[in-house]
């Protein structure tokens, strides 16, 4: 064991590593992350305030959630491609100056539908600044400390997202609903600053110079995904026809766009991309964790009221232990990832994911707070370890003029499976409750649920195991046949 002294040195020479423009330009590049990350949950505490200020029913207010997450997941991946064809410093600036005069729309909306159509316009600056960040590491930082860069995006993401909730919160109850969108705009201002000056020029790469934007792809691509999206969102938990009509939609929006994408000459996305399988790999696991990492929003505030008779103050508290892990796992995951390698620690992060996920759902009610935080400690340390492993390996051997793409398309595997997790996973823990309405069951019937959702999240992490597994053996094979 090394002594803190040796420690602090090693962490010092690795710190050094980053010349001033490289942390000023992450610096950016992270508030970038955090600001688009946070707005994702932020408005979630205000909605029974807004609910109550423009007298709309709970299904109207959801739209100022919903016009958000859309936006970005239908558009994330066309904004990725038009950061690699047109510039993604100029991209980057535009989105980041959209979010923050939306968010300042958003602050002063004068009526509900206003206020939903200015979440949307803030969604697709969000979609730009979520694609265009991890796209910049590339040209930020030296390659062998890719991981560490990703860990810190990875960390901010993690806190923006978990954060939002107890943030909004606050905000609202000390200065008004309209201060949860108007604090992005000093911070959107600061943010345009620093990228405008420290973040790196943009350089045309040959293979984007006289290629087109696919309109066709993209319009095709933006309608299947909203399809999939009100698919997962729509129906209050429940199943019925709307749902399958629009599951349906998606799918024949898959065939088309993928008959659009073989046939022109500059597609959207390259379907060739998904013959590589650590590519394939990579996005088919980001989705299952996403969704597992889900379930622990959608069923540990139940759990935790019901099944452990916790007050509201104190459940918010636990539900904390989560971002303060990811806050602290993030930068040493990344570091991690360097040193030991992408591949190795995507398994390692799986494997802890697995297990506190097992934990879980084995879990008595009798062992308490306690019980119940140490295996969430685990799964979220996993997950930062996974995030920082699993965009390293996709982003690390990727061409310059695919950075944008590639980028686009880990996020939106990440945003489908967020969806993904708050539908699915919410109805497992619905239907292994046994229960009408989850908000007067029974303590025991709510801890069944509970435990029946991390069998089921334990199960996926396992398929996502062995979609990494085969992806190695695929991606050795075809070494060797090279």
């Amino acid at each position: 064991m090394k002594p803190v002294v040796a420690v602090q040195a090693d962490t010092a020479s690795e710190n050094a590593e980053f010349s001033p423009a490289a942390r000023w330009a992450l610096a950016g590049l992270s508030l970038s992350m955090l600001m688009s990350s946070l707005d994702t949950s932020i408005a979630n505490a205000g909605l029974p305030t807004l609910a109550r200020t423009f007298n709309a029913s709970f299904q109207e207010v959801q739209w100022i959630v919903l016009a958000y997450l859309l936006a970005i997941t239908t558009l994330i991946v066309s904004v990725g491609r038009l950061g690699d064809l047109i510039g993604r410093r100029r991209l980057l600036l535009a989105g980041i100056a959209l979010f923050t005069f939306a968010s300042l729309l958003c602050g002063v909306a004068p009526t509900l539908w206003l206020l939903i159509a200015a979440r949307a316009a803030q969604g697709l600056g969000a979609a730009i600044m979520m694609a265009l960040t991890v796209a910049f590491i590339g040209e930020t930082v030296p390659k062998e400390k890719t991981g560490s860069a990703m860990g810190l995006l990875g960390t901010m993401s993690a806190i923006g997202t978990t954060l939002g909730p107890s943030v909004g919160g606050v905000l609202i109850a000390a200065l008004g609903w309209q201060t949860i969108f108007l604090v992005n705009v000093p911070l959107g201002m600061l943010n345009f600053l620093l990228v405008l000056r420290n973040v790196p020029a943009d350089r045309r790469d040959a293979k984007a110079v006289g290629a087109r934007f696919d309109k066709t792809g993209t319009v095709l691509l933006a309608l299947t995904l909203a399809a999939y999206a009100l698919t997962m969102t729509v129906g209050d938990g429940h199943f019925g026809p709307v749902n399958l009509a629009l599951l349906l939609l998606a799918g024949v929006g898959v065939g088309l766009f993928v008959l659009v994408e073989a046939k022109t000459s500059s597609p959207l996305i390259r379907l060739a991309m998904f013959r590589n399988p650590v590519l394939s790999a990579g996005f088919a696991m980001s989705a299952l964790v996403a969704t597992v990492m889900m379930a622990t929003l959608v069923v540990g505030p139940f759990y935790l009221s019901a099944a452990l008779g916790l007050d509201t103050a104190l459940v918010g508290f636990v539900l904390s232990a989560g971002p303060l892990v990811a806050a602290l796992s993030g930068v040493p995951a990344g570091r991690m990832v360097d040193r030991f390698g992408a591949q190795r620690m995507t398994v390692v992060g799986l494997v802890g994911m697995a297990s506190g996920a097992f934990l879980l759902a084995m879990l008595p009610p009798s062992v308490g707070i306690a019980g119940y935080i140490a295996p969430i400690a685990v799964m979220t340390a996993s997950y930062a370890v996974f995030q920082s492993a699993n965009n390293t390996g996709v982003m690390a051997n990727s061409r310059p003029d695919q950075r944008g793409i590639l980028s686009g398309m880990l996020s939106l595997s990440r945003n489908l499976g967020l969806i993904t997790g708050a539908s699915v996973m919410g109805a497992v823990f619905a239907a292994a409750s046994a229960t009408v309405d989850i908000a007067t069951a029974q303590p025991e019937t709510v801890a069944t649920g509970m435990r029946a959702t991390f069998a089921v999240a334990s199960a996926l992490i396992v398929v996502a195991l062995i979609i990494g597994a085969g992806s190695r053996a695929l991606a050795a094979n075809h070494s060797c046949m090279g």
